[in-house]
This record gives C-alpha cells, structure tokens and sequence, in this order.
C-alpha cells in the first residue's frame, strides 16, 4: 500500500466525522484530517509536525506507546482507546483503528470520539452503583460513602462533603466529608456556611475556581487556591441539602461539563438520601413511642438482651428500675389527656437527666417507665439512682398553666439475684412497684 494524498482525496477525508491521521516512524503527525478540530479543538495545521504522544493524556502515554511498538511491528490495533487532551484542557476519549503502512512507513489510523459514550456509560453504572448501596448500606454515613466512591469514577473529588437542611431548625449542617485519606461521619453534624448556603439559598449549582468564601468549612488546600463544586440536593419537596467537591487548582479546574455530571449524580444520590431518611423514620417511629421519643417495648427488649449479654460475659451487675406515676389519671380526669401527655413528656425528661449515657430508660405504655442500669456494682448504687429519679419526678412542675406534683412509686430487680432473664427481672420489678404503691396507699391517713 502507498499513499498518496491529493488535494481531491483530501477534501474527501476532511468530509468524514472521524479524524484521519498520518504518523510517522519518530511518532510525529505528518497529516491530520479536518475531524480533528470537532474532537480536540485543534486545527489540523497545528498538530503537523508535533509529536503525538504530547497530546496524549499523562495517565495513557505508557500503553500508547506501546500499542504503538506493536502496530509498526505488523500488528493492527482496530479497537484501541486511549485518552488525549482537548485544546481546552478536558479529557477526549478516542477509539482507534490503525496500522502500519511499511512501503510508507507511516502510522495510518482512524480516530472516533467515544467521550460522550464512555460519558453515558458512567453515568449508567453510577445509577446502578447508587441503586445498589440504598439496598446493601444500612445507614446513611454508609451511603455517602458509596457516593464519594461512585463520584471519584466520574470526577477530580480529592475532598467531597455532604450537607443536609435540617427543616425543624431552617438550617444546613454538614454531616459527611471525605478526603486527604480520611472519612469523617459527623455525628453532631457542624453548621456550614458560604458556599454550602449560596446553593442552597438560590437552588443552583455553584463553580468557583478560586479560594473559599469566608465561613466555608473546607479549608483552603496548602500552597494555593483551590476549585469548589456544589450542586442541590433536589427532590419535589424542596432541596434535601448539597453535594459539594473541592480540589487544588494545580490539580483541576471544574468546568461546566463537571457541574451538569455531578448534577445527574445528585439527583440519583438524593432520591437514594430520601429512602434511607424514610427508612430511618419508619425504624425509629417502630421502636420509639411517639409521644415522648423514647425507646418502647420493642426497642426497651432489644437492648435489655444485649445489657444481659454484656453483663454475663463482664460480671458487672445490671438492675432494672420500673417506674409508676401515683394518681396519674386523676390529672388526666381533672385536666385533659393533653395536660396528662405533656406531664409525661416532662417527667421522661427527667428520668433521662438523672441517668448516665450507657443506661436506657424506655416507656412501656400509659404512665409506666423502665430504666436499665447497667455496670452496677452494688445494689444500693441502683436504689441512689432510683431515689434521684424519684426526687426529680416530685419536683413542683408546670403544665400548660396547671401546677402539678406527682409521686413515682419504683420497684427494683437486680440480675442474677432476682432473674436470669429479660421477662423474670421486669416482672420481680414490677411486683416490687405494686408492692411500693399499696404499701404507700395502705399507710395513708383517711378522712
């Protein structure tokens, strides 16, 4: 085969979509189709002379060069892809189709731009990625784990944060952030300021290719400015927060094309956000009484296994308190069930501040409490525990304008002395609450 490239055959080759190129034994252009502008943003008189390899991207040189050994040793390459560098700097991925013409002793090669279908097919296996870790992830930290792994498949994420509005309190707090080789899950998740906010507040993506605003928690990289990427959250109620990325400008610069890929992500990672909070809200309504927020049965069990479980392996002790409002319906009776339900919510916040982080204290249905001590060393330190609850129960309270004082009457069981398991030590407690009440209403004086 010998080429021969004519002014008609030329304007032929100019007239295909995909670049013709001529390359020859020392790796130079020699011809280069007029294609070659639509897909790297040079005009074909630029590249001739100039070494290919120089305008191929620093992460595909190696393989290049040797698919380049193999094609001047007689062996074509049809799908070959690498990645070259648009005039403006972002990545083009090409598919070649090249082999060697010895009698020219040239490199002939068709080039097709692939970007927008590598572009497509990332896109796919992130949503499928997405989809995935709403099902295999249990907690949102892990979820946003899972998103910063599918965005380092798309973009430059050195840093990648997520922030989420908290609409009881009408404010945006961050509550993920991952980066210079550490993940952070924030579990009292910090207020953010500019930039998070400027998105938020306007509901647009927001590209800044310079140092941070003032009040920005992403600290400015060492030695230099840095480029900020954020984007909504979106979802029909309102944006759930914002994904932002941040990287050293010596690194990246993010471009437009940056934004409208992270914008597709978020919009799958919000739909996957708004699961998980569903999902945490379903949980925590099924384990949770619903009037004063603390654990119920189901979950007041669930931990007092786990308690005995502990306590048998260490040895050290576990009691159970069971607590009962005295003449609790008769402030029902003279004040409403709303006066009734605040009063319980008040003393449920009492019982908690008397406790220590690692007890539990759980309402099993009307006025009835059950706290779980554990780590008790003697029995006397569970009846302290009890006489503190009791005390602040009987402080004087105020319940939507009505002055109220109410009695606990607390019975106590202690593992193992008063059972082995869950059932044996709250029934023992129960008895011993019933039996404190009646002895208190026996005692009484009558009229």
């Amino acid at each position: 085969m010998s080429l021969s490239l004519s002014s008609p055959s030329t304007a032929v080759l100019d007239l295909l979509l995909d670049a013709v190129c001529l390359v020859d034994e020392a790796g130079r252009f020699t011809f280069v189709s007029a294609a070659i502008e639509r897909i790297l943003g040079y005009r074909p008189h630029e590249l001739l002379g100039r070494h290919m390899i120089d305008y191929v991207h620093s992460d595909d040189r190696a393989r290049t060069l040797a698919a380049a050994r193999d094609i001047m040793s007689g062996e074509p390459k049809t799908h070959f892809e690498n990645r070259y560098l648009h005039k403006d700097g972002h990545a083009v991925h090409i598919m070649w189709s090249a082999r060697w013409s010895p009698e020219d002793r040239l490199r002939v090669a068709v080039a097709r731009d692939v970007t927008e279908l590598r572009r497509a097919e990332r896109l796919q296996a992130a949503t499928y990625a997405i989809s995935e870790a709403v099902h295999a992830t249990e907690h949102l930290d892990q979820l946003f784990e899972h998103l910063h792994h599918v965005i380092l498949g798309l973009l430059p994420a050195p840093r990648f944060f997520v922030a989420l509005w908290h609409p009881d309190e009408q404010q945006l707090r961050l509550h993920f952030e991952a980066g210079e080789g550490a993940v952070r899950t924030l579990k009292t998740p910090p207020l953010v300021g500019a930039p998070f906010t400027d998105v938020m507040q306007h509901g647009r993506p927001l590209l800044l290719n310079l140092s941070p605003p003032q009040g920005s928690p992403t600290p400015t990289p060492p030695g230099g400015d840095q480029a900020w990427l954020g984007v909504p959250l979106p979802s029909s109620q309102g944006a759930l927060g914002v994904m932002g990325l941040s990287s050293p400008l010596s690194g990246c610069a993010y471009t437009e094309r940056d934004m409208e890929l992270l914008q597709y992500v978020a919009a799958q990672a919000a739909t996957a956000i708004e699961r998980k909070q569903m999902q945490a809200r379903l949980m925590h309504s099924a384990r949770h009484d619903a009037l004063t927020g603390l654990p119920n049965r189901v979950l007041l069990f669930e931990r007092l296994e786990a308690a005995l479980t502990r306590t048998r392996q260490s040895d050290a002790g576990l009691s159970l308190l069971y607590l009962d409002l005295d003449k609790f319906k008769q402030v029902n009776d003279a004040h409403g069930h709303a006066t009734g339900d605040a009063l319980l919510r008040v003393v449920a916040q009492r019982i908690t501040a008397c406790l220590r982080s690692v007890d539990t204290v759980a309402r099993m249905g009307g006025d009835e409490f059950v706290v779980v001590l554990e780590s008790v060393h003697r029995p006397d330190d569970a009846q302290a525990v009890a006489d503190k609850i009791k005390a602040a129960v009987y402080a004087p309270l105020e319940v939507d304008g009505v002055r109220l004082r109410v009695m606990p009457s607390i019975g106590i069981a202690h593992h193992p002395q008063h059972g082995e398991d869950a059932r044996a030590l709250l029934t023992h407690a129960d008895k011993s609450m019933y039996a404190q009440k009646t002895c208190r209403h026996t005692m009484q004086p009558t009229g």
